[in-house]
């Protein structure tokens, strides 16, 4: 295998036992973004020359046996919503044109700590606010979308041009691309990552997570990202490390052993209007997780008629507040879709808003209830693989037409509107060739049971290879 086509895991290994050096696999990885980035365009800034100097500083600390880490010496892509000091954060804007951080978010400070290299920032739809991300193709078909927000994270390590990425998830905008690439990608629990020094869409909704080659990669980053953190009055206190917190009831002897696991597989919504290929991928992936001991159990998806419109009820003026003098001063920066979701925002009244808040917090009760019965949920991340990027809809087989960002944010949105950890990794292929995701749903600071099951399920499939089309 190529250096750049290392996981995280494998990647840090090589490094620590000197079978590749972090200079070696920057190289690797920058040669790679060299021939893939004309193809797919997943980074909005590339900073070589920086992650050249951070490579050969992991290098001179590792080899005078001061490593940081897993994450020391590894090459990574974040998202250009996310402050580095020194380089542009635009979101993917002209409204930002010329914007340079004058510090580094709490993330990207956590990421240097543990000795990440910065390759670049990646591509996001305008300010988050779209499922699409124009500027950049899908790695597995130019001729499709890439998914969005966090598009060109998906993508760069898709491709290989980052070894992991960072995101931001509002309404899927780490999962959705992720399962449309063929990548992992993990949502965690509201307030575990700190979102200070990250451009918000819509504050009581957005995430920050990684996106990786594997569900142990992404459990190695969140490890890296997660504390308290007083810039942002929603963080939470880290996960315990492993071994030192309570142990889980159904703890396995062996890594694949699920056995006493519970998942649940809802009856309702997550399987309503889905392409037949995705579900038949999906319901193979649970058939494989209970072949490896989990209990599957049937349940109903709670308040589902009312997800869409809670999501945007919050999401929508939340935005456009966030955005309210911009919006005022120079309008005409914006891009077209995101300038009419703004400007819708501001119709909305308050009784509006109050009533999705309402909604949202019995929704959030009614899952907390529904993971008293299961650990966690299992369903499709996205109804549909990637659509051309021509396609502005989906019909459906009894003929019902939906658009295809509302088709992409359906079966993600309870996950944000609830604040619950979510976690979307590959489970097959459609008959284009195209990825299909999974996604693995747990109760608040669950995340040690989704990274458990879907490290069981990868662990006993065959190894995926990078995407084609890059």
């Amino acid at each position: 295998m190529r250096a750049h086509e290392l996981s995280l895991a494998a990647a840090a290994e090589a490094i620590r036992t000197r079978r590749l050096s972090p200079v070696e696999l920057t190289e690797a990885v920058l040669d790679r973004l060299d021939r893939t980035e004309p193809l797919v365009g997943a980074y909005a800034t590339v900073t070589a020359e920086r992650a050249l100097y951070t490579a050969h500083e992991a290098e001179r600390e590792i080899a005078a046996g001061r490593p940081r880490g897993p994450l020391h010496g590894v090459p990574m892509g974040v998202k250009d919503l996310i402050d580095v000091a020194g380089v542009p954060t635009t979101a993917g804007s002209r409204v930002r044109a010329g914007h340079r951080a004058e510090s580094d978010s709490t993330v990207a400070a956590r990421l240097a700590a543990a000795g990440a290299v910065l390759v670049g920032k990646t591509h996001t739809h305008e300010f988050a606010y779209g499922l699409i991300t124009p500027q950049t193709r899908n790695a597995w078909d130019r001729g499709r979308v890439a998914g969005g927000s966090s598009g060109g994270s998906a993508v760069a390590v898709s491709a290989g041009s980052a070894t992991f990425a960072l995101g931001t998830d509002t309404g899927g905008s780490i999962r959705v691309p992720a399962a449309l690439n063929g990548v992992v990608g993990f949502k965690p629990t509201y307030g575990l990552v700190p979102r200070t020094g990250v451009t918000s869409l819509s504050w009581s909704l957005d995430h920050v997570g990684p996106v990786t080659r594997t569900v142990e990669d992404a459990g190695l980053v969140l490890a890296a990202l997660t504390g308290p953190d007083a810039g942002d009055p929603a963080s939470l206190p880290a996960l315990p490390e492993p071994g030192t917190g309570p142990a889980h009831p159904t703890a396995p002897a062996r890594p694949s052993d699920l056995t006493g696991l519970r998942v649940g597989v809802p009856r309702t919504y997550y399987f309503d209007h889905v392409d037949g290929q995705v579900e038949a991928a999906v319901r193979g992936a649970l058939a494989h997780l209970e072949a490896l001991g989990a209990r599957l159990v049937e349940v109903d998806t709670p308040m589902a008629r009312y997800v869409q419109a809670a999501q945007w009820g919050l999401m929508v003026p939340e935005a456009t507040a966030y955005h309210e003098r911009t919006l005022r001063a120079a309008p005409d920066l914006y891009g077209a879709d995101v300038r009419v979701l703004l400007e819708a925002g501001a119709l909305l009244g308050a009784g509006d808003y109050l009533r999705a808040q309402r909604a949202r917090t019995l929704m959030r009760q009614a899952w907390e209830h529904l993971l008293e019965e299961v650990d966690l949920v299992a369903a499709p991340t996205v109804p549909t693989t990637a659509t051309p990027v021509d396609e502005e809809t989906v019909t459906w087989p009894d003929g019902t037409t939906e658009a295809v960002s509302d088709a992409y944010v359906r079966l993600c949105a309870p996950a944000n509107l609830t604040g619950m950890p979510a976690l979307t990794l590959p489970v097959g292929h459609d008959a284009d060739g195209l990825p299909v995701g999974m996604q693995l749903i747990g109760r608040p600071l669950g995340e040690p049971d989704l990274l458990r099951t879907g490290h069981a399920y990868e662990a006993t499939r065959p190894v995926r290879e990078l995407a084609r089309a890059a």
